[in-house]
């Protein structure tokens, strides 16, 4: 944890697939956030770092211990869970970079919530989606998922949805197919600018959170 006048927040890839955007969609938040990151009249000063999921190889939840009893109760066995645990724990706020798949969050993000608890327990989480769209379901599936781990989910949700431009194959426009190629289509680009008031205000919920006094942020 961060002293008191500064305040970390990870931006966290979600997707895990082997040729895809997350990393893209990262980068188009991380650089409207990073316009909002001056330090606050508070004197509280933000900083954001990249986590990205798929960096850690984390498998099917394969610990033998819950995680709600680490560390306090029970540690765990497995380097990945570790070096998961860690990295998360660092972190004071979080903006969580989601695609969505069939209606709903990817496997491998909810895979890797359910390695943590008290890493991320009382602390705010802002989450961004993306998809065909815009990844509602998975931005609802997320927000009862982890306020059931008495996470505070910030009330404003981006959604980015793909543009829904020419040519139509097989019923799915040129920006989604190039999404399942790796690549984030100039049309959406541009179409989720709009979308960057809601970012900004997401943010500015996130940030507001970890302004008030510490014994009204734990859960």
């Amino acid at each position: 944890m961060t002293d008191s006048t500064t305040k970390k927040i990870a931006i966290i890839t979600g997707s895990t697939r082997a040729v895809r955007i997350g990393p893209q969609v990262t980068r188009f938040v991380q650089k409207i956030l990073e316009e909002q990151l001056s330090t606050s009249p508070n004197a509280i000063q933000f900083t954001l770092a990249e986590v990205d999921i798929s960096s850690f190889e984390l498998p099917v939840f394969d610990e033998e211990v819950i995680p709600a009893t680490v560390p306090y109760m029970a540690q765990f066995a497995h380097e990945h869970s570790k070096a998961w645990s860690a990295e998360i724990a660092k972190y004071d706020g979080y903006v969580l970079v989601t695609a969505c798949y069939n209606a709903g969050a990817p496997g491998g993000v909810k895979n890797a919530i359910d390695y943590l608890y008290n890493e991320i327990k009382g602390k705010p989480f802002l989450i961004v989606s993306y998809g065909i769209m815009g990844g509602d379901k998975a931005s609802d599936s997320l927000k009862i998922t982890l306020e059931s781990m008495n996470v505070h989910v910030v009330e404003t949700r981006p959604m980015l949805a793909f543009a829904k431009n020419e040519p139509i194959t097989r019923g799915m426009p040129w920006d989604m197919i190039q999404a399942s190629q790796g690549k984030l289509g100039d049309d959406s680009a541009q179409e989720w600018i709009k979308k960057k008031d809601d970012i900004v205000k997401g943010f500015g919920e996130l940030k507001e959170f970890l302004m008030r006094p510490a014994e009204t942020t734990s859960a």
